[in-house]
């Protein structure tokens, strides 16, 4: 007697086969049997009908470490048929260090909520090591699977103290002692190491401002985690720095496979920036020297929609990348970001950095930045540079008049990268690049893309880009071989996480981004996406139903549905 049936669905087993017609059976949360036609008798027949039944996707590349401990459900991620979420990015993680330390590395870069990093505090950290992390996961009511890297922001903390790991080298005493966790900790079950040489994620708290601790390290400390991770081939995550050129260098020589074995290294991001519309060419190009030349085994992330954040005034990631920007988003309050205003020194020296075009990630092209919500009823709609032409005025002379006087009341959008089509699926399609980067968990009032892949298997279907098969393979199968996870594929034997979709609502655009209020976070605003209810008709975690249509079953978050992700030994098993 199987717990559950579904019938006639067209199967796509996540590897990049041609799709089946047939029934799966599904008896103690795993798939036992697949097939063109069952006759088990079952608790519970899915007739699927029309519907394509695929793998749970997976998504590389979150920020849900605190929010896990809040809503372990997931729920923004599951509903667009998330079943696999990767943790601990960007040399962030809670797995080691005291919980404010943690608390004051986190909310700056990822800009939380105010609100969950209370709720976080509020809670007793009861692990002391890596693994006891491991094992307090295990314990949470998970929705999605989770799959943790190492932060190594958290782990220089610890073991330095902050104020050492963000203005000092470590003795060779915490060198070792360093090298030891992260060995202890990748053989305790973490996926891998997430190192950050990004200079505009700063921290918060008594800090505030100041670069978090991973971006202090030397080349030596890099490469004694890259080498740990070599040994064991787990994946190293990286985040360049962009002003350093020489960076890039040092992570090639870090990864090539000449003489040695190759890392499993994953970068941010391949783009499509709008400040430099040549750059995403060099990705391809890149990608093979490094990987056919350099016998390496590199794999680049892209976001599978175009890259549009909203900001509150001069509260914004977006500032970060220079000074006066950083200045004001240090600020605790709008009255101390007014004072700032009010000084004629920090007003040129602000119209003078945004007007500089080196080192730049962000356009910064006030026709291209729209006004969505302000006092000012009039200007909603239109862009910055519109009204000032209105007013008569030089676009940043209003730019800067506009957020000294409605500060956060002030909101605005901008879409930086991946606008246009052609090069979005260039580099979506690229063999080197996963889909992914979504940052879900993250930037809460800024973005949200929870439903990536989604947006991938739209434009798949749209423009033929990529046959059904494998844009399925993009963000199921091929990330759970590349990352070594035992999940993305349907099989006999494999966890029951799998996704009904209905084929003829793939044919529309992109979702845009909404803004809800969240109760996770008492009723505070986040952007999310919605429009996938008719498209993903049903979502299953170790063969429980835990979205149909849209709705949420109460089952997600309170039972222990999913699992803690480690490396999968056997490759040939995946």
């Amino acid at each position: 007697m199987l717990d559950l049936l579904i019938q006639n669905g067209l199967i796509f087993d996540g590897l990049g086969s041609a799709p089946m017609r047939g029934d799966i059976g599904i008896q103690n949360g795993k798939i036992v049997a697949i097939a063109s036609s069952l006759t088990s008798n079952a608790h519970q027949v899915v007739d699927a009908s029309g519907l394509w039944v695929t793998p749970g996707f997976i998504d590389i590349h979150t920020h849900y470490d605190l929010e896990l401990e809040i809503a372990p459900g997931l729920s923004e991620s599951v509903r667009h048929g998330v079943t696999s979420v990767v943790i601990g990015n960007c040399s962030l993680s809670v797995a080691v260090g005291k919980p404010q330390m943690l608390a004051d590395i986190f909310q700056r870069v990822e800009t939380l909520s105010h609100q969950l990093i209370a709720k976080w505090l509020k809670q007793s950290v009861s692990w002391q090591t890596p693994a006891e992390y491991l094992e307090h996961l295990q314990q949470l009511p998970l929705g999605a699977n989770v799959a943790p890297m190492f932060g190594h922001s958290a782990l220089r903390a610890h073991v330095m103290g902050l104020e050492r790991s963000l203005t000092v080298q470590p003795s060779e005493t915490e060198l070792k002692t360093m090298q030891q966790i992260a060995a202890d900790a990748l053989d305790a079950g973490f996926i891998g190491i997430s190192i950050d040489m990004f200079p505009w994620h700063r921290m918060s708290g008594e800090w505030r401002g100041c670069t978090i601790p991973s971006q202090h390290a030397k080349q030596k400390e890099y490469a004694m985690l890259a080498d740990i991770c070599r040994e064991r081939d787990r994946v190293f995550q990286v985040t360049p720095n962009l002003q350093r050129f020489a960076s890039f260098l040092d992570i090639i020589r870090m990864s090539s496979g000449i003489g040695q074995k190759p890392l499993r290294l994953t970068i941010l991001a391949a783009l499509d920036a709008v400040h430099d519309r040549k750059l995403w060419r060099i990705f391809s190009p890149l990608l093979y020297f490094w990987n056919q030349i350099l016998k390496g085994n590199v794999r680049f992330q892209t976001l599978t929609e175009p890259f549009t954040i909203y900001s509150e005034g001069s509260v914004t990631p977006l500032f970060e990348e220079f000074h006066t920007g950083a200045q004001l988003n240090s600020c605790e309050s709008r009255q101390q970001r007014q004072q700032l205003w009010e000084s004629e020194t920090f007003c040129r020296q602000f119209r003078q950095e945004w007007l500089n075009n080196w080192r730049k990630s962000f356009h910064r092209q006030l026709d291209l930045m729209e006004i969505v919500r302000c006092p000012e009823t009039s200007w909603q709609g239109l862009s910055f540079a519109e009204i000032a032409r209105q007013n008569q005025q030089k676009p940043v002379d209003f730019f800067i008049e506009a957020l000294q006087k409605y500060d956060t009341d002030l909101r605005w959008v901008a879409t930086g990268a991946n606008d246009r089509l052609e090069p979005r699926l260039a580099l979506m399609q690229h063999p080197y690049i996963f889909p992914g980067f979504t940052d879900a968990g993250a930037h809460v009032r800024n973005l949200g893309y929870y439903d990536g892949a989604l947006s991938l298997l739209k434009q798949a279907v749209a423009t033929k880009f990529l046959a059904p098969e494998i844009a399925i393979a993009r963000v199921t199968g091929e990330p759970a071989r590349w990352f070594r996870l035992d999940t993305g594929v349907l099989k006999i034997g494999a966890q029951a996480d799998l996704v009904l979709l209905n084929p003829q609502y793939l044919n529309q655009p992109i979702s845009p981004q909404v803004e809800i209020s969240d109760p996770i976070l008492d009723g505070e605003p986040r952007m999310v996406k919605r429009g996938s209810e008719e498209i993903v008709e049903a979502v299953y975690i170790s063969g429980i139903r835990v979205v149909c249509r849209g709705k949420i079953s109460d089952r997600l978050g309170r039972e222990r549905l999913g699992t803690v992700l480690s490396p999968c030994l056997n490759q040939n098993s995946l």
